[in-house]
C-alpha cells in the first residue's frame, strides 16, 4: 500500500518500529485491508496534539481514508502481533486477528505510543474471524476508554473512529467501523506464554529485554531482572485493579491475552459498570459462570499473573526449583499488596485519615449494607460527601445505614475534622459520574442510528467526571430494575 504524503494526513508523524527488533515470530507484516467508503464519526484532537499530531489543514475525506488504513502514514510499517492466552481459563493460540499496529509514535517528550488499527481487516492470526468490528462497538471503545482517562484510570485510549460503508455480520447486520487505539504497548501477559509455550527460553529472553528496555528499564539493574520485573507487573496490576473497584468498573474479559504488561486497562468489549452494588455482578453474555464478577477481578488478576510467573520461570533462576520458590513468593505477594492498595482506596473515597484497627470492619460493613439495601455503589459514596440527595423513600434512610453512617461521622471527625473538610477531601475520589450502562446504551444506538450529538454531550461530561454540577443530574440517574435485569454485554467479535 502506498504511503501517503505527510501534508494529506496532518502533521508531526514520527513513527518508528522498535517492536520489530525483535525476532520475526513475535509478528507478521500486515497491511490493513482497505475498506468500500469509509467516514469520519470521532477525532480526539487533545489526545492527537499530546501525541504531537495536527489535523487542522487536513481533509476530512483524507482523514477518513487514512484512519480506515486505506491509505498509510508516512513512515508506518504495519504489522500484527502473535500472542497466545487463556480464555476463561483454557489456553489457545491468538494474535491480532482484526488489528494492525501501525509504529510506535514518538511525542514531543520522547516517549513512544503505539498506534494501532482495529477492526482493520483479516490477518494471519484471524482464525474463522472476519477481522472487522461495529461500528457500536468501536464507538462503545472509544467512549469508555476516554470515560476511564478521565476517571483517572490508567488506559489506553482512542484516537479516531471511521465508519466504513460495510457490513459486519455479528448476531445481526450491523455497521462497520475501525477505532485507532493508543497504547502504551501492546504487550500483553499472553503474548509471554507465546513466547514461553511455542518460542524456546533465547526467544522468551528477547521478549523481556524488549519489554523491560521500554516498560522497565531500572529492573534491569536487578540481580535477578526477570524476577523485578514480574514484581514490577503485579504492583501495577495490584493497583489497576483497585482502581477499577473505586469506579465499580467490570471489564468483563479478564483473559491473560487482555491483561496488559504495561498496566494499562485493555479491551473494552463486554465492560460495563456497577449500579446496585453486588460482589457477584456480571452482564458479560459469555461469561455465564461468573469468572469475571465484579468481586472476582483481583482473583482472576492473580490467577493470570500466575501465568505469566510460569512463563517467565527459565529466565528467574538458573535453578527450576529456586526459579519456582522464587516466583510463587512474588505471585503470592499480590493479594497483600492489592489488599492495601484497596484498603487504601477505600480510605480515600471515604475520608478516612490515618488508618486505625476499625477501619477494615468499618468499610466490609458498608459492602454488606449495600448489598443487603440493594444501594447504589456510586450514589452512597456522593451520598456521604453530601452530593447526592435521594427521593425517598430510599434506603440511605434506612435504619441500618443511617446507623452505619453514624459510625462512619463519629470516625471522620474524631481528630477535630469538621465534616465538611472530610467531604471535601473525599471529591477528588469519588466520581460525580460514570459512565452508567443505559445512558452509554442509549447513545451508542442513537449514534448508529445518525445522531451522533447525545454522544458528544455525554463524552463531555464523562471527560469531567468530579466537577460538582447541578446539570449533571441527568447523567447520574439508575436504569430502571427491568432494564437492568436484562442487560447484558457483548464481545465485539
Amino acid at each position: 500500500m502506498e504511503q501517503t504524503p505527510q501534508s494529506a494526513v496532518g502533521k508531526g508523524w514520527k513513527l518508528q518500529h522498535s517492536y520489530r527488533s525483535l525476532p520475526d515470530k513475535f509478528f507478521a507484516n500486515q497491511e490493513p485491508q482497505p475498506v468500500k467508503d469509509p467516514g469520519m464519526v470521532l477525532l480526539n484532537e487533545p489526545l492527537a496534539e499530546s501525541l504531537g499530531l495536527d489535523f487542522e489543514d487536513s481533509e476530512e475525506k483524507a482523514l477518513a481514508q487514512l484512519f480506515a488504513g486505506n491509505t498509510l502514514p508516512p513512515g508506518s510499517l504495519p504489522i500484527s502481533q502473535a500472542y497466545a492466552g487463556h480464555q476463561f481459563g483454557n489456553f489457545t493460540m491468538l494474535g491480532d486477528g482484526r488489528a494492525v499496529l501501525l509504529g510506535e509514535q514518538v511525542t514531543p517528550d520522547g516517549t513512544l505510543w503505539d498506534l494501532q488499527l482495529k477492526g482493520s481487516g483479516r490477518t494471519p492470526f484471524s482464525r474463522r474471524g472476519d477481522g472487522r468490528a461495529t461500528l457500536k462497538s468501536m464507538l462503545r471503545e472509544f467512549l469508555i476508554s476516554e470515560a476511564m482517562h478521565g476517571l483517572g484510570i490508567p488506559t489506553t485510549r482512542s484516537l479516531a473512529v471511521v465508519s466504513t460503508g460495510e457490513p459486519v455480520y455479528r448476531e445481526r447486520v450491523q455497521a462497520g467501523a475501525v477505532l485507532t487505539r493508543v497504547a502504551k504497548s501492546h504487550i500483553r501477559v499472553g503474548t509471554f506464554e507465546y513466547a514461553a509455550q511455542y518460542l524456546g527460553k533465547e526467544n522468551l529472553k528477547s521478549l523481556m529485554d524488549y519489554t523491560v528496555q521500554r516498560h522497565y528499564p531500572h529492573v534491569a539493574r536487578q540481580e535477578f531482572p526477570a524476577l523485578a520485573f514480574l514484581n514490577e507487573v503485579i504492583g501495577q496490576q495490584a493497583t489497576l485493579i483497585a482502581q477499577w473497584t473505586r469506579v465499580g468498573f467490570i471489564h468483563g474479559v479478564m483473559n491473560t491475552d487482555n491483561m496488559s504488561i504495561a498496566g494499562e486497562t485493555i479491551d473494552y468489549g463486554p465492560c460495563a459498570f456497577v449500579n446496585a452494588y453486588h460482589p457477584d455482578t456480571v452482564f458479560s453474555s459469555i461469561d455465564t459462570q461468573g469468572r469475571y464478577a465484579f468481586g472476582n477481578q483481583s482473583k482472576v488478576a492473580l490467577w493470570n499473573l500466575s501465568c505469566l510467573a510460569s512463563s517467565l520461570l527459565p529466565l528467574i533462576h538458573e535453578n527450576k526449583e529456586k526459579s519456582i520458590t522464587m516466583a510463587k513468593d512474588s505471585v503470592y505477594s499480590f493479594t497483600d499488596r492489592y489488599k492495601e492498595r484497596y484498603e487504601d482506596m477505600m480510605g480515600a473515597k471515604l475520608g478516612l485519615d490515618t488508618p486505625n484497627e476499625n477501619d477494615r470492619q468499618l468499610i466490609s460493613d458498608l459492602m454488606d449494607t449495600l448489598v443487603e439495601l440493594k444501594l447504589d455503589y456510586s450514589h452512597t459514596f456522593l451520598f456521604l460527601q453530601g452530593d447526592f440527595e435521594p427521593e425517598e423513600p430510599s434506603g440511605f434512610y434506612h435504619p441500618k445505614f443511617q446507623e452505619w453512617q453514624m459510625r462512619w461521622t463519629k470516625r471522620v471527625t474524631a481528630e477535630g475534622r469538621p465534616l465538611e473538610q472530610v467531604q471535601q477531601l473525599m471529591r477528588p475520589h469519588n466520581p460525580q459520574v460514570i459512565p452508567r450502562n443505559h445512558l452509554v446504551e442509549e447513545v451508542l444506538d442513537q449514534a448508529v442510528n445518525g445522531d451522533i450529538r447525545p454522544l458528544y454531550r455525554l463524552l463531555e461530561v464523562l471527560q469531567n467526571p468530579y466537577q460538582v454540577d447541578s446539570t449533571l443530574k441527568p447523567y447520574q440517574s439508575i436504569p430502571a430494575v427491568e432494564w437492568e435485569r436484562g442487560y447484558q454485554t457483548f464481545c465485539g467479535t
